[in-house]
């Protein structure tokens, strides 16, 4: 039985992100809001859990999960970043976006893509998921919460329960908080390159 809580979007309750986060802790997979759309969320370090996210999903390995940090320095301690990176970052976090970066040894290998060894990484801008990873004091490894065969990511706390109770730990309902997920930018060659249009304007990378 999957645990429904209704937690405030811009004053989330202190109680329900703590039991957030001890579900995260041991091993839960959670779904909760963010400034894109709805996430699925697990403790870096848990394999199974990794893999149950895989598995709702039904991606494979080489679908770059993402890194949700509290910060920028969070992003530079799993991530390389150099000058011309950081730079980007900074003038775009917290935000909509998603960065593929090639990820440093604090990662398990099994989190990166098995030939690129990148990841994904990114700051949300959403009280909700920047308080959660506050009460966690550490990133959480996440996806965004679309199911196989949906046109666009689930965004109802009352229909991730209906579509995966008893898959998930705990589903943090926030209220909704749109369908349109993150852009994604791969970092990792000489200029940015677009990889998902999403919520995040394009303008900052000269990608219009």
């Amino acid at each position: 039985m999957t645990v429904y809580l209704q937690i405030h979007p811009d004053d989330p309750q202190s109680r329900h992100l703590a039991r957030a986060a001890e579900i995260v802790r041991e091993g839960g997979v959670i779904a909760f809001p963010t400034d894109s759309c709805y996430a699925l969320g697990c403790h870096l370090g848990d394999k199974d859990a990794v893999d149950r996210i895989r598995a709702i999903r039904e991606v494979d390995e080489r679908h770059h999960l993402t890194l949700m940090c509290r910060d920028l320095s969070e992003i530079a301690q799993y991530a390389r970043v150099d000058n011309a990176q950081y730079r980007l970052l900074k003038a775009t976090t917290p935000g909509s976006y998603t960065f593929i970066l090639e990820g440093t040894k604090e990662l398990p290998r099994r989190v990166l893509h098995p030939k690129r060894k990148t990841i994904g990484l990114r700051v949300p801008e959403h009280r909700v998921a920047l308080a959660l990873l506050a009460e966690l004091g550490e990133p959480l490894l996440t996806a965004t919460l679309s199911l196989p065969g949906d046109e666009a990511p689930l965004t109802e706390g009352w229909e991730i329960q209906d579509r995966l109770d008893g898959r998930l730990e705990l589903i943090l309902d926030g209220g909704h908080c749109g369908t349109e997920p993150t852009t994604v930018i791969d970092l990792t060659g000489g200029v940015p390159e677009l990889v998902r249009a999403g919520r995040g304007s394009l303008d900052p990378f000269g990608l219009d």
